[in-house]
Formats: structure tokens, C-alpha cells, sequence
């Protein structure tokens, strides 16, 4: 016996815009406060959405130390589900002597951001290169900076606004590695 009243998607979509018009399951308009008590119901639910939190640049510096550790602990190494390896950083985001104690972050929450830091610095890691590459004399490092921050606005039509993440991440092997390995490769002559 099929006990779900919706036996295909297209009489759920019916349902889910009966219910917006103020109509119950039989089809029957809802009067007055029948019709607020059925969208109330959806609005004063107890699993309300809760307020976002930013990342802070210390929430963020704290991620990136965590991600680190863990991804470089010897004693687990990669021997570790994608799961079990965010519920640890989760787990030691939590004990952070550096994050106030209401900012709990999931590791849902903690794996997000990494993956917004990784790919945003990876990819200003390769605007710096190109910067680098274009250095004329007579440029310093604030010199530099300002033209990465122009390519990477050039090419991605938005503003690098983690900064600090960069500095923290760009004398790991894993960053210094992407632009070391192009200059590397282009600069050897095959042997004959």
C-alpha cells in the first residue's frame, strides 16, 4: 500500500501552491485567520534560521592553523574520511583559546570557508606570480601587492578581501609549490 499522499512531483508542486494560496488538501479556499494560521505555522517554527556570523580575520587565521595541523598530523595522516577530518577541525575550532566561546562553528561551516580560502588564495597566488613576472626595477612589495590586487580584480570582477589568509598561507609548501612548479618546468632544458 502506497502510503505517500503525493504520487508523483507534480502533485507535491500542486500542494506546496494550494498551501501559499490559502487552500487546504480538498481544494477549498482557507478564510481569514485559517489562512495566517497555515502561513504562520511555517514562519514561528522553532528551527528558525539562527543570525549569520562572519568569519572573522581571527576565526579565519585560527581555520587556517587547524586545517594545517590535521591535514599534516603524522599519526592519522590521510588515512581519514573527508567527515572525520572536519568534525576534528570542528571539534579543535571549538577548544580555540582565540574564538569566544558563542562562536560555535559545524564542520559544515568550517569546511566551506576553507574551500572559499583555498580557492581564493590559490587563485591570488597566481595573480602575485604573474605580478612578480611584470616587476620592473625600482617596484618594492607594496608596489607588487597593488598590482596583484589589480589582477586578481581584473580577472575575477570581485575584490581579494582575505589578505591575512594569504599571509598565513603563503610560505607552505602547498602555495609556494604553485608558483615554483610552472617557473621550474618552463626553466629546464631537455637533456639529450
Amino acid at each position: 500500500m502506497d502510503v505517500n499522499p503525493y504520487r508523483n512531483f507534480v502533485d507535491l508542486l500542486q500542494s506546496q501552491q494550494d498551501s501559499s494560496l490559502g487552500l487546504d488538501s480538498s481544494g477549498t479556499h482557507l478564510f481569514g485567520s485559517e489562512a495566517n494560521d497555515v502561513t504562520n505555522l511555517e514562519e514561528d517554527t522553532p528551527l528558525q534560521r539562527k543570525e549569520r556570523r562572519t568569519w572573522t580575520p581571527s576565526d579565519d587565521i585560527v581555520l587556517i592553523s587547524l586545517w594545517l595541523n590535521t591535514s599534516k598530523d603524522p599519526v592519522v595522516g590521510n588515512e581519514q574520511r573527508s567527515v572525520a577530518f572536519w568534525k576534528r577541525i570542528a571539534t579543535y575550532f571549538l577548544a580555540s583559546p582565540k574564538i569566544a566561546a558563542c562562536d560555535r562553528r559545524e564542520a559544515a561551516h568550517c569546511k566551506k570557508r576553507w574551500h572559499m580560502i583555498n580557492d581564493q588564495v590559490r587563485k591570488f597566488c597566481g595573480a602575485y606570480e604573474a605580478a612578480t613576472k611584470a616587476k620592473s626595477s625600482g617596484k618594492n612589495e607594496n608596489d607588487i601587492l597593488k598590482l596583484v590586487h589589480e589582477i586578481f580584480f581584473n580577472n575575477h570582477h570581485k575584490k581579494f578581501i582575505i589578505e591575512h589568509c594569504w599571509k598565513e598561507l603563503r610560505n607552505d609548501q602547498k602555495w609556494c609549490d604553485l608558483s615554483t612548479a610552472k617557473t621550474e618546468g618552463s626553466s629546464k632544458k631537455e637533456e639529450v
